[in-house]
């Protein structure tokens, strides 16, 4: 295939109203940009101790109790370092011996990864299954944390969140990586410990937080370790999270700006009708991808069983005849971008993640696009 051609340029009519179509960072809405813009006088180069950022902290955990309507005694805990360095707070402070791990993906595989490496802990457990299908919890007595992920953002496959046995039975903790999912997709609190992800995809904010919704049973394990004795540093220490979380602050100086984005978003969700709209808006979106990916001729869905397709990120295989990649480039080049596959997937693809921000309509105009791209091609 050749170089991109540089005149082929879309009409206006298949250009979408926002270009950004990435598995994160997200679109941000440019209300809450405006908006972060007029409070900054008082808001930005502040302390993060500061009645004006705790108060932000404040909304942002009671915003995320009321979206995902936490039950009594489930806590909202944040700190920094994103999703990733979420899974070495994990191995400090959740896993008290031994872990389970469903592996499908580029990003769950990675806190099996960092779980096998700690050396305080037993080698986990892992569950594999080829990318693009996901495999199931096997309940274990050996095990007290099943690690699952609600949705694997690098082969846009998702799976339902349950309990691996029936709630109650047992100690083990059920974590979710939800960093690309919560938000985005329903999800019932009773069948989860701990929820955790980052604010810059579905929240359309940016990175360089985590936060964890946390059951009764996690707070209590995260106490029951710190009592143990086991040394983890200050800044990946859970039990020390909590301790601030619950002053709505954190350990360490955080990102205003995504602290703020985050909490403009989480309005902007609880106004329009919470997490079933929010996420009806992306289900409308992805549907939209996979029925035109079916239609096409020279275009599928990668993920086969429906039932498995990830409702806020869509890869869509593409013919050997058509590169993908090319295709990007044009896109890219009209000022939609980040819509390349997965780098380590290395499939002839389009990854089109379409969380709550983006307008369905968008979506609808990209396939468009593609299609007229292809026949300029």
């Amino acid at each position: 295939m050749s170089e991109p051609r540089p005149q082929i340029h879309l009409p206006a009519e298949l250009r979408p109203s926002d270009g950004r179509f990435g598995s994160g960072p997200s679109k941000v809405r440019q209300e809450a940009v405006a908006a972060l813009a007029a409070a900054a006088p008082t808001y930005l180069g502040t302390s993060h101790r500061s009645n004006s950022v705790r108060s932000v902290v404040g909304l942002v955990r009671a915003g995320l109790t009321d979206l995902f309507a936490l039950p009594d005694g489930y806590e909202v805990v944040l700190g920094n370092g994103g999703a990733a360095c979420f899974w070495d707070v994990a191995t400090f402070g959740l896993i008290e011996r031994r872990s389970q791990h469903l592996s499908f993906g580029q990003f769950s595989a990675s806190f099996a990864a960092c779980a096998a490496a700690a050396p305080h802990l037993d080698a986990p457990e892992v569950i594999e299954s080829p990318y693009g299908t996901h495999p199931e919890a096997r309940p274990n007595p050996d095990v007290d944390v099943y690690a699952l992920t609600h949705n694997e953002t690098s082969t846009g496959v998702a799976m339902p969140v349950r309990r691996p046995a029936p709630a109650g039975a047992g100690e083990a903790l059920v974590l979710v990586d939800a960093t690309s999912a919560a938000g985005g997709m329903a999800v019932d609190p009773a069948e989860f410990d701990v929820y955790y992800f980052a604010p810059q995809k579905c929240f359309a904010s940016d990175g360089g937080l985590w936060l964890a919704l946390c059951s009764p049973a996690a707070l209590e394990r995260v106490a029951r370790i710190e009592a143990s004795g086991r040394w983890a540093p200050a800044s990946l220490s859970l039990a020390t999270a909590v301790e601030n979380s619950r002053l709505d602050q954190t350990y360490n100086t955080p990102s205003l700006t995504t602290l703020f984005l985050l909490a403009d978003q989480l309005d902007w969700m609880l106004a329009g009708g919470g997490l079933e709209w929010a996420a009806s808006r992306s289900a409308a979106s992805t549907s939209a991808v996979y029925a035109w990916a079916e239609a096409t001729a020279y275009t599928s869905p990668f993920v086969a069983d429906p039932a498995d397709r990830s409702p806020v990120v869509a890869t869509v295989d593409f013919d050997p005849s058509v590169d993908a990649g090319v295709v990007a480039k044009v896109l890219r080049a009209n000022g939609i971008v980040d819509t390349e596959s997965y780098r380590r997937l290395g499939r002839n693809q389009l990854r089109i993640a379409a969380y709550p921000a983006v307008e369905p309509d968008d979506v609808v105009l990209l396939a468009r696009a593609i299609d007229h791209i292809v026949a300029a091609l």
